[in-house]
């Protein structure tokens, strides 16, 4: 089994793994690590007829599709008859910052973020509460502090665990803590020169890549800390951003300084043929979507481009371009399927150095976006990102978070046309750089530049 299959079946077993046994996540972090290790040893394997492979994936997709459901994102893409190069958030109906571009309706229309109101059943089996409710994190459950002197850069919570998270920080360094039953960093990773930039974990968390700014990717085992591979850029740029390919971790995509934007084979550090593209400015963050065929890059002039990901051959062709506002950097993109079970569009979730966060509606299959709301937030030079919230249920009402320059971590509920921020978090004494949930919303994570990282609990 070629590595492009085995990480694809992999890749959709992950998609689906939140329905698997939802009260226990150790099992679910378990099952993922046991389907690893058995395709890669089934990819050791000969066989003389490699389209059974692929057939196989064809039909494992087919039984998950029938006993969870589809979660694909392209089953709710609208077609829309703009086409095109750049366009502007003017054309893409931008309201005042703060204001709702579309008013809710009974009869979803496609402004919506809540297209009906005819759910409360369950609503009410999931909880009941309300947005505030649901998000009224204060207590502090532990705090770690990145190197003296040093920045915490961004943190994440490792995929389907409670209690693991990495952080990275400005001095090169990427800690792995973990919460249960005591709260402790387990393994650190040095290597790096430079600021690491941006990091992601694997499906099965036993990989993480980091950028960084002394221009080199890194890949290591998260096990021990060890270096696996160094992927150092050809020109001398700085590296800002990266992720794995949702559905293939064997490939990682990276946006450097001069907007390149490049796929690499991890197995064999190279990048690969036809998996480049090219913003025009610094590419500082990006974000594919949950199947892995669009990919959002956001550049420090404040245009937000989506490249098609061919998944056959792992090549990138350009989709769209849309300038978010002209001079500023876009620091943050988020994707998600959708907001939650009532609200069916994907959606994309931006932060913009210019005192703002956007939401955004996708809109067709090659990536185009439309505004659907926007929040006012403190930034307007640092490097702050955003988050939705991890959880989808029938209950009213959506949330994302996001850093800020004021040094709290605030709460917005999508859903309100007025007085939408819903929690904030007073506790950082440093502007707040990134968040991050754990796969059940029981805690959250936030990093800040003097170098704390803060994880919060909910009130019970």
């Amino acid at each position: 089994m070629d590595s492009a299959i085995w990480q694809q079946i992999l890749g959709q077993d992950a998609k689906y793994n939140a329905y698997r046994m939802p009260s226990d996540p150790h099992f679910k972090t378990q099952y993922l690590r046991r389907r690893s290790q058995l395709l890669r040893e089934k990819a050791k394997k000969p066989l003389d007829d490699t389209t059974v492979r692929t057939h196989y994936l064809k039909i494992r997709y087919k039984i998950l599709n029938q006993k969870y459901g589809p979660v694909s994102e392209m089953s709710s893409l609208r077609s829309v008859s703009m086409k095109g190069s750049t366009t502007g958030l003017d054309r893409l109906g931008i309201v005042p910052e703060g204001k709702n571009p579309g008013t809710l309706s009974a009869h979803a229309s496609v402004n919506n973020v809540i297209p009906t109101r005819q759910a409360e059943a369950s609503r009410a089996m999931a909880g009941g509460k309300t947005i505030a409710e649901n998000y009224s994190f204060t207590g502090v459950y532990h705090a770690f502090e990145s190197s003296p002197g040093a920045s915490a850069t961004c943190v994440q919570f490792a995929n389907d665990e409670r209690s693991k998270l990495a952080f990275a920080s400005s001095d090169g360094v990427l800690q792995i803590g973990e919460l249960e039953p005591v709260a402790e960093v387990k393994v650190v990773f040095k290597g790096h020169r430079g600021e690491i930039t941006d990091f992601a974990w694997s499906i099965s968390n036993d990989l993480i890549v980091t950028s960084s700014k002394d221009t080199t990717l890194r890949l290591w085992d998260t096990s021990n800390g060890q270096c696996i591979r160094i992927i150092a850029e050809a020109r001398i740029t700085p590296i800002h951003c990266c992720a794995f390919h949702p559905l293939n971790n064997n490939f990682v995509v990276a946006g450097d300084g001069n907007g390149l934007i490049n796929v690499y084979n991890i197995s064999t550090g190279k990048a690969t043929k036809g998996g480049s593209g090219k913003t025009g400015a610094a590419a500082v963050s990006l974000s594919f979507n949950s199947p892995g065929n669009i990919l959002w890059v956001g550049d420090n002039k404040g245009t937000l481009h989506s490249f098609v990901y061919d998944l056959s051959g792992n090549k990138l062709r350009k989709g769209h371009q849309v300038t978010i506002s002209a001079g500023h950097a876009i620091t943050s993109i988020q994707s998600r399927s959708w907001i939650n079970r009532e609200a069916r569009d994907p959606s994309v979730l931006v932060n913009v150095a210019c005192n703002l966060l956007c939401l955004l509606r996708v809109t067709n299959n090659k990536g185009l976006v439309q505004l659907k709301k926007t929040f006012a937030i403190k930034q307007s030079s640092m490097r702050i990102r955003s988050v939705f919230c991890p959880l989808m249920s029938f209950r009213q009402g959506a949330c994302v978070v996001t850093g800020s320059e004021d040094m709290t971590v605030s709460f917005f509920d999508v859903e309100k046309s007025s007085k939408s921020c819903v929690n904030r978090l007073f506790g950082h004494s440093a502007p707040v750089m990134d968040a991050s949930f754990n796969y059940d919303e029981s805690l959250l994570a936030s990093c800040d530049a003097g170098g704390m990282v803060i994880v919060w609990r909910k009130d019970s």
